[in-house]
């Protein structure tokens, strides 16, 4: 077959690719832009939902994050879907003289992140990008470190994520996630679904407008690979030293690897 064959039918077979947006199936080519539309949606009041949600627990999960990172004096972070802020700020209070580049493809979160980070005078230590995951704008081996919370699940292609955030890295570098799991401590698992499909598209209403968003953040964690899986993921992308560790009860792991 010719090239020019090839190329259309891999044209073709990229058009016609599905994958899930929550529970639902939808073209590949789709679920960007409906991501889009969750947190353009949620952006002003999403750290306040994710403190009601969480009942404030989420810091805890992100300082833990930042103390698997351990940043040093000078470092170079790039945060990816780290629109508002909340793991830049953390990193930047850690590391003297460190610099992060938040990354979000998501224009207003980072809006609200770049308000924050004016009004905390964190300014001459962050910038703000807006991209894709799947196709970053920095160059090879230019990061010390890659951290992304909360944000991976909603990737279309999880595997492309992977294996931009080990072309950016340095060797040494360390990619750090953290992010919900779809199952927990068999005890809680009940209560989890419960709280998930019931309560939290509920208060989603109330407090950010906005039900369909938050049943879809509820569906996209059930439909995220379990902890073992998303190991091997990282392994694939080429990381070395993968683990990861769950906390309060398996409702979350932080997940890790480096390059060498």
């Amino acid at each position: 077959m010719s090239s020019a064959k090839n190329e259309t039918h891999k044209a073709s077979d990229q058009e016609n690719a599905t994958t899930h947006f929550g529970y639902r199936t939808v073209k590949e080519s789709e679920k960007a832009g409906m991501v889009k539309g969750v947190f353009d949606s949620v952006a002003d009041r999403y750290d306040l939902m994710n403190d009601v949600m969480t009942v404030g627990i989420h810091r805890q999960w992100k300082n833990s994050l930042i103390d698997s990172l351990n940043p040093r004096a000078g470092m170079k972070l790039l945060d990816m879907a780290g629109g508002t802020g909340d793991i830049a700020f953390r990193f930047l209070d850690r590391s003297k003289g460190g610099h992060v580049t938040v990354c979000d493809i998501n224009a207003e979160m980072l809006r609200v992140g770049q308000k924050r980070a004016s009004e905390q005078a964190y300014d001459d230590r962050a910038e703000f990008i807006c991209a894709d995951a799947m196709k970053l704008p920095f160059a090879d081996r230019s990061m010390d470190a890659y951290t992304i919370a909360f944000g991976i699940r909603n990737v279309t292609r999880i595997d492309e994520a992977l294996a931009e955030a080990y072309r950016v890295l340095k060797p040494g570098g360390k990619f750090l996630c953290l992010e919900f799991s779809p199952t927990v401590a068999p005890l809680f698992q009940k209560p989890y679904d419960a709280y998930s499909f019931n309560i939290m598209p509920v208060l989603g209403d109330f407090i950010a407008d906005d039900r369909d968003s938050y049943q879809y953040l509820a569906e996209s964690i059930r439909r995220f690979p379990t902890p073992v899986k998303f190991e091997a993921m990282i392994k694939a992308a080429g990381f070395s030293r993968t683990g990861y560790r769950t906390m309060t009860a398996g409702f979350v792991a932080v997940h890790q690897g480096t390059r060498i």
